[in-house]
């Protein structure tokens, strides 16, 4: 669990590199990519996607915040390729403004959930957004491995060099 909202934009930080480096590798036939099969969310563009990651950033904002679970739409357009990158950094600097100076005990604070009578810590509020960013972003990269595109390896790492160093770290740590 996160102790300060600092702590946990410094982490986020590292979630919106990500973001921006998977889908900024992605090449020019992205732009009009969309699968042939499948409903809402599993059928939109990748620029809608993205246009989704931005607008949800800033609605767990929302709620973190205590003003309602209100989806806001991007800062801006992601009508093409060009805009993707642009339209996640300008979420990113608003949703770091929004979060900013929050108190540290909001984290522990409870929030009214949208449509149960349930509460969540405030901190779960955030931890949803992160993982919300980083399930569409697995899935725009599901969509490039599909397609041939290239696809990033999250710590710079395959499985396979990770594996390639399963003897030498054994012997490093005395497990032969």
């Amino acid at each position: 669990m996160f102790t300060d909202i600092k702590t946990f934009l410094r982490y986020f930080d590292g979630v919106h590199r990500r973001a921006l480096r998977d889908i900024g590798a992605l090449p020019r036939e992205a732009e009009s990519y969309r699968p042939q099969t499948g409903e809402g969310e599993g059928a939109w563009s990748i620029g809608e996607l993205v246009r989704h990651m931005a607008g949800s950033r800033l609605y767990f904002a929302r709620a973190y915040r205590g003003e309602g679970w209100v989806f806001d739409y991007p800062l801006r357009d992601c009508a093409s390729q060009a805009d993707w990158l642009p339209c996640l950094e300008a979420s990113m600097a608003e949703f770091r403004c929004r979060l900013e100076g929050t108190p540290s005990d909001w984290l522990s604070r409870k929030i009214r959930m949208i449509d149960t009578d349930g509460e969540l810590s405030g901190w779960r509020v955030l931890m949803m957004c992160l993982e919300h960013d980083v399930h569409h972003r697995s899935q725009i990269e599901t969509y490039a491995g599909l397609q041939g595109w290239p696809v990033q390896h999250i710590y710079g790492r395959s499985a396979e060099q990770v594996g390639a160093q399963r003897e030498r770290q054994q012997r490093l740590h005395g497990k032969s």
